[in-house]
């Protein structure tokens, strides 16, 4: 049996929905904290269990007879992702659990400027150590970030960032199909398997693909840290989300997410959504 967790958010939702295209809804089993937004999955014929990384003594029951286990990365910025991802492992342990796939980061990294991707890398190191077989699902940066990450520039015309670097920016629905196919292979990966686009183009880059989509000059400004967070500032973003942001541009510049890997589109049989492709679709809506 294959239980995964946090199924009512986008990502793990997906990796559900292509799931039961390769295996029996009878083979597998969610894990929500909220039973009351998981009705599609009874439906659906997939059995739905309580747990809650947060509450330790859920999550035995939850995970029992589980072959694979598919835990998904705690996003709770007020929460200790790390003694969460712990508790689920420990539960794991004790239920056994015979392989947790877990959903990480490219450049998970204990020394990151980015705040997850230090998260990742210590979650990883519990992984190894817990003596149960694992796979690291190391997903490239999502491509969907890109309209926050971009601003306005539809409108404005111009780009702003803090520093430049290049990004595999990667779709999240394509990192939840190969997540499914990865499960259905029942233990086919193991240990850091890395999911990325097959590109990764630096935030120049962007801004061209960026001006040719709006057939108009698109500026990129790169303004520096400083200059960027107090931008940020000014318009009305909280000082953790901008000291957030900037952490992610300053990994991008360290090259933390510029590696790429043909896994991704080897899974698929296909490539993977493209920069041009992620800047397009919210323009089609």
């Amino acid at each position: 049996m294959i239980v995964i967790t946090g199924a009512t958010g986008a990502l793990n939702g997906a990796t559900v929905d292509h799931l039961l295209t390769l295996v029996p809804a009878a083979e597998i089993t969610v894990a929500v904290r909220d039973e009351s937004k998981a009705q599609r999955f009874t439906d659906l014929g997939i059995t739905v269990r309580h747990g809650d990384y947060a509450d330790a003594a859920t999550l035995p029951a939850a995970f029992a007879d589980a072959d694979q286990l598919l835990l998904v990365s705690s996003n709770d910025p007020t929460a200790d992702a790390v003694t969460l991802h712990r508790t689920a492992i420990d539960a794991a342990k004790s239920a056994g659990v015979g392989r947790i796939l877990y959903t990480s980061h490219q450049g998970a990294s204990l020394d990151s400027p980015f705040n997850p991707a230090r998260d990742h890398a210590a979650t990883e190191q519990l992984l190894a150590e817990s003596g149960i077989a694992w796979t690291s699902l190391r997903n490239g940066f999502y491509a969907h970030s890109l309209a926050w990450m971009l601003g306005d520039w539809r409108q404005t015309g111009v780009i702003t960032i803090p520093v430049d670097g290049a990004m595999s920016w990667t779709a999240r629905g394509d990192a939840a199909e190969a997540a499914a196919i990865i499960l259905a292979s029942d233990g086919g990966y193991d240990g850091e398997t890395t999911l990325t686009a097959t590109a990764a183009p630096t935030f120049a880059d962007v801004a061209a693909i960026a001006s040719r989509l709006a057939e108009r000059e698109v500026e990129l400004k790169v303004v520096g840290d400083d200059e960027w967070v107090a931008l940020q500032l000014a318009q009305g973003t909280p000082e953790f989300v901008a000291r957030f942001t900037l952490g992610t541009f300053q990994a991008a510049a360290q090259g933390r997410f510029a590696g790429v890997d043909p896994l991704l589109a080897g899974l698929l049989g296909r490539e993977p959504q493209t920069v041009r492709e992620a800047l397009e679709a919210p323009a089609a809506h």
